[in-house]
């Protein structure tokens, strides 16, 4: 099978670490450029992980290298900084996986949460990239963009009940993510002295995963659903829990419902009891548990927030936008104990 020449951009944090874990092992992914916003550095002084592994310059980011180098890249970068360098890419032909916000959102959402966009010309042929959804619309794609991880375990969780939520009651999510979550440049709230043996709440209904959530769950059932998104940033490097609460209009089986909807789904595990951040931590499942208390729906998911929230699910994207098997390279065993 044909080799695929693809790069990173962004390798510096967590998700670029992993895109280069999982792309090392890839039998039809050749690495061919590593790059950061500063360069300067071989890979394995920058993540000393890799030596011994895999090492390579890790060059300052340049589109004309890009264009050269790469037929498929993985943006890495923060919001803001991935639209700066996709447009010129993809007027070349480079297919993008982009892991930052930039092109998950119409326009109007992503101005009010964000910033200006400045590149609209580009901007509604992307692709949200979680497969379970869009996997057809992914295959023709050339600009993928790969959701964040609250919206990953939350859409995921409740996209099967949508036609049976009574609309008339909010959706609580409440939401609870490692440490790796929040990026890897320290702040206050992850210093190790404020985050060990501690939990807190944070951008309580304000953050920008919230319109997210929102948004797609719209573009899926067509329902405007009322959701309060409350996150918390946990004592534990990854893992991500997301539990759910709302109203149904009908009695259901939930737990027949989510075999049904995800009974073909490779990366999707249905539960008989509620999950946990350690079984799918380091793959790419997302695991999934719902019960039912008269009308009251309880859902819970759980996912690895920089895997299958972030780089895991990327390649997987990209997998599909290169004709390969979805599942060619994902990490399916778990880090347990």
């Amino acid at each position: 099978m044909t080799v695929t020449k693809v790069g990173i951009i962004g390798a510096s944090g967590y998700t670029g670490l992993e895109l280069i874990k999982i792309l090392v092992m890839h039998p039809f992914f050749e690495i061919t450029y590593v790059a950061t916003t500063a360069g300067g550095i071989d890979l394995d002084a920058l993540h000393p992980s890799m030596k011994g592994v895999f090492n390579c310059a890790v060059e300052k980011a340049d589109t004309n290298e890009i264009i050269k180098r790469c037929d498929l890249v993985f943006l890495a970068l923060p919001h803001q900084a991935s639209m700066g360098f996709a447009k010129g890419l993809l007027n070349e032909g480079v297919k993008i996986v982009d892991l930052s916000a930039d092109y998950r959102l119409d326009l109007d959402t992503y101005e009010k949460y964000y910033c200006e966009h400045e590149d609209k010309e580009h901007l509604d042929q992307a692709v949200y990239g979680l497969p379970e959804l869009y996997r057809e619309e992914i295959k023709k794609a050339s600009l993928v963009a790969n959701p964040g991880c609250y919206p990953t375990a939350s859409i995921l969780a409740l996209a099967p009940f949508t036609k049976y939520i009574d609309e008339s009651f909010p959706i609580f999510i409440d939401a609870k993510s490692g440490v790796t979550g929040a990026g890897k440049k320290c702040n206050e709230s992850t210093h190790y002295i404020n985050i060990n043996e501690n939990i807190f709440a944070y951008k309580v209904m304000s953050h920008r995963h919230e319109p997210e959530i929102k948004e797609k769950l719209f573009k899926q059932s067509a329902k405007d659903f009322d959701i309060t998104f409350v996150p918390h940033l946990i004592p534990a490097s990854r893992g991500e829990l997301i539990d759910a609460y709302m109203l149904l209009n009908e009695e259901i089986n939930p737990l027949e419902v989510l075999k049904e909807f995800y009974k073909d789904e490779p990366f999707v595990r249905v539960f008989d009891k509620p999950v946990d951040i350690k079984s799918c931590g380091g793959t790419n499942f997302c695991d999934i548990y719902a019960q039912r208390k008269g009308k009251k729906l309880y859902v819970n998911s759980a996912v690895d927030n920089i895997l299958r929230g972030s780089s895991s699910q990327a390649i997987a994207n990209a997998n599909l936008m290169c004709g390969y098997a979805e599942n060619t390279a994902l990490p399916i065993i778990a880090y347990v104990p």
